[in-house]
C-alpha cells in the first residue's frame, strides 16, 4: 500500500513542478506552440515519467499515477474557480501589449515577445498595422486578443442590422 501512496506523491510532485515551471516561463508558451515547443513538451513528459512511477511500470502503477494527476487537476481547477487570489497566482493576469496604436514595450519585453511575434498576432486578427490596434492583450491562457477600429465597425454594423431586423 505504501508503494501506491509513494506513486501518488511522486505524481503530485511532478504535477506541481510542471505547473510552477510553466507559470515561471511565461504564458506565451501555452498557446503559441512552435515545433520547438511541441518537441520540448513531449520530451518533458517523457523525462518526468520515471520520476512519477519510479520502478513501478505496472498497469496499476500507471493508472494510479494518472488518476492522481486527474484528481489534482480537478481540485486545482475548483480552487482556482472559488478563490480569486489563487487564480491570480497560478493563472496570472492579462498583460496589455498595445494601447491606442502604441506598443507597451515594458510589457512586451516582460511577456517575452519579439516584434515579429507581435506583428504576426496583429495580422492574424485581420489588422494590417499596429498603429490601427486599439487594444492588444496577452490573455491568461496565452492567446492574444486584438481590438481595432475594424472590430468596432463590424460590431456596430451587426448591432444596426440586428436592430433594423427587429423592427421589420
Amino acid at each position: 500500500m505504501t508503494q501506491y501512496f509513494d506513486l501518488m506523491l511522486r505524481a503530485a510532485a511532478v504535477y506541481v513542478f510542471i505547473v510552477v515551471a510553466i507559470r515561471l516561463f511565461g504564458k506565451k508558451e501555452l498557446s503559441q506552440l512552435s515545433v520547438v515547443d511541441l518537441v520540448f513538451i513531449l520530451l518533458i513528459s517523457n523525462s518526468v515519467q520515471n520520476a512519477m512511477v519510479g520502478p513501478d511500470t505496472s498497469l496499476i502503477g500507471g493508472i494510479i499515477a494518472s488518476a492522481t494527476l486527474f484528481l489534482i487537476n480537478f481540485f486545482l481547477k475548483k480552487l482556482i474557480f472559488y478563490f480569486k487570489p489563487i487564480e491570480k497566482i497560478i493563472e496570472g493576469e492579462p498583460i496589455m501589449l498595445i494601447y491606442e496604436g502604441k506598443i507597451q514595450w515594458e510589457n512586451v519585453k516582460n511577456a517575452g515577445f519579439t516584434m515579429q511575434e507581435l506583428d504576426t498576432a496583429v495580422r492574424e486578427h485581420g489588422v494590417d498595422s499596429i498603429s490601427k490596434v486599439n487594444l492588444a492583450m496577452l490573455e491568461t491562457d496565452g492567446n492574444i486578443s486584438v481590438l481595432s477600429e475594424n472590430f468596432k465597425a463590424k460590431t456596430r454594423k451587426k448591432r444596426v442590422h440586428k436592430t433594423l431586423g427587429d423592427i421589420q
